[in-house]
C-alpha cells in the first residue's frame, strides 16, 4: 500500500470507530455493567429467578458490545504502531495490509450489529396479527403471514409459542397473538410493524377476480424488568373463560383462558395456550406490560418526530409493504423502496433484505 492509501485508510476509519462508539452507546453501557454487576453481586440477587436471568443476559449482551468495541480500538491503534514499521520493511507490510483487511471485515460487522443497538432490540418479542375488512379473504391472507413469520423464525432459529390463536369460521385466522423467543427478536421483527397489503386472484372468488387485502402487524418488545412498566391493579380488568378448542378432547372444560383489560388505554389482551389459567394469566400480563412498552415507545418518536419538524411517516395504521401476486410479481417496502420479485420466497420466510433495508433506513432518518 502506498503512504496517501494508508492515511486515506486511517482518516476513514478513525472517523468509523468514532461513529460506532456514538452508535453502541459506550458510555452509557459502561455505566449501565458497573450497576448491572453491582445487582448480581447483591446477596439476595437470585430471591427472584426470573429477574435474575434477565439481568444476567442484558449484562452479558451489554459486555459483548463493550468488548466488539474494545478489541477494534486496540486493532486499530496496533495498526498506527506498525505503520512507519511496515514502510521500512516489505515483510513487515505484508501483515499490515493483512491486518488492515482483518479490520475492515470486523468493522463492517460491528457496523451491522450497531443497527441493533436499541435498549429493547435484544429482547424476545410479542407479535400479532389482525385480518382488516373482507372476511374470508384477509383471514386467510393474516393465516399466510402467520406462515411467512413462522418459517422466518425457522430460518433464525428462534422459538415460536402461540399464546392465542382465534380461527377463521371457513379459512384463514381472525387474530393469533405468538411469542418470538431468540436473540435480537424484537430487533429484527421491529421493521415488519404495520399494514400489509396483498394483490392477488382470490381462491375464494368464483369469478377469480382480482383482491386486495389487508393484515396489521403489531410488534412489542417482551420485558421481564418490573420498573420499565407499572401497571395498577385499578386500571385493569380481569376475565376468564372457557378456551376455544378443536374439539373432542382438544376442547378445555375449565375456564382457564385470561382476558385482561387495561381501562386507562382500552388495551385487551387474551391468552388461552396453557390448560393453567395462572399461566394463562402470566403470560397475557406480559403481553400487556409489552403492549404498553410498545405504546411509551411510539410517544418518544412521536414527540421526536415534532422536535425535528417531520411528519410521522410510519405508525400502526401506515400500509408499509405491498405483496403482489398478479398481473406481476413483486414485494415493495414502501418506506425503504427495497423490493424482491421472488414472491413464494419471501413467503417462505426470506425478509432479510427487507429487514437490514428497515434497519438502514431508521438509522438514517
Amino acid at each position: 500500500m502506498e503512504r496517501y492509501e494508508i492515511n486515506k485508510f486511517i482518516e476513514e476509519y478513525q472517523g468509523k470507530l468514532n461513529d460506532l462508539y456514538d452508535a453502541f452507546n459506550i458510555e452509557s453501557l459502561t455505566i449501565e455493567t458497573k450497576k448491572l454487576d453491582a445487582e448480581i453481586n447483591d446477596p439476595n440477587f437470585w430471591s427472584d429467578q426470573n429477574k435474575a436471568q434477565g439481568i444476567i443476559s442484558r449484562n452479558n449482551e451489554i459486555k459483548e458490545i463493550i468488548e466488539i468495541y474494545d478489541n477494534l480500538k486496540k486493532s486499530f491503534d496496533s495498526i498506527l504502531e506498525n505503520v512507519e514499521l511496515a514502510f521500512e520493511d516489505n515483510d513487515y507490510m505484508v501483515l499490515l495490509e493483512d491486518e488492515i483487511s482483518s479490520f475492515k471485515l470486523n468493522v463492517e460487522k460491528a457496523e451491522n450489529k450497531a443497527l441493533l443497538s436499541g435498549k429493547y432490540d435484544f429482547n424476545n418479542c410479542i407479535l400479532e396479527l389482525h385480518p382488516g375488512a373482507g372476511g374470508t379473504e384477509s383471514m386467510d391472507w393474516a393465516l399466510m403471514l402467520y406462515r411467512m413469520y413462522n418459517r422466518y423464525a425457522q430460518k433464525k432459529g428462534y422459538k415460536i409459542n402461540v399464546l392465542d390463536y382465534q380461527p377463521g369460521a371457513e379459512a384463514g385466522i381472525k387474530s393469533v397473538t405468538i411469542e418470538v423467543i431468540g436473540k435480537y427478536a424484537y430487533g429484527m421483527l421491529k421493521s415488519e410493524r404495520g399494514v400489509h397489503r396483498l394483490v392477488r386472484i382470490s381462491p375464494f372468488d368464483s369469478n377469480a377476480r382480482r383482491h386486495t387485502s389487508f393484515c396489521s402487524c403489531d410488534i412489542a418488545p417482551e420485558i421481564e424488568e418490573a420498573n420499565d412498566i407499572i401497571i395498577n391493579d385499578e386500571d385493569i380488568r380481569i376475565d376468564v373463560y372457557h378456551s376455544s378448542g378443536a374439539g373432542g378432547q382438544s376442547v378445555n372444560t375449565t375456564d382457564s383462558a385470561v382476558r385482561i383489560t387495561h381501562k386507562p388505554t382500552g388495551i385487551v389482551v387474551t391468552c388461552q395456550n396453557e390448560r393453567s389459567q395462572i399461566k394463562n394469566k402470566e403470560f397475557a400480563f406480559k403481553i400487556l406490560k409489552s403492549k404498553l412498552l410498545e405504546l411509551e415507545l411510539k410517544r418518544q418518536e412521536e414527540e421526536m418526530k415534532k422536535i425535528k419538524g417531520e411528519q410521522m411517516s410510519i405508525n400502526f395504521g401506515s400500509q408499509i409493504r405491498s405483496y403482489v401476486f398478479t398481473p406481476y410479481t413483486l414485494v415493495k417496502d414502501h418506506r425503504t423502496n427495497y423490493e424482491e420479485g421472488n414472491v413464494q420466497a419471501v413467503m417462505d420466510g426470506e425478509l432479510d433484505g427487507f429487514i437490514e433495508a428497515f434497519l438502514k433506513y431508521s438509522v438514517g432518518e
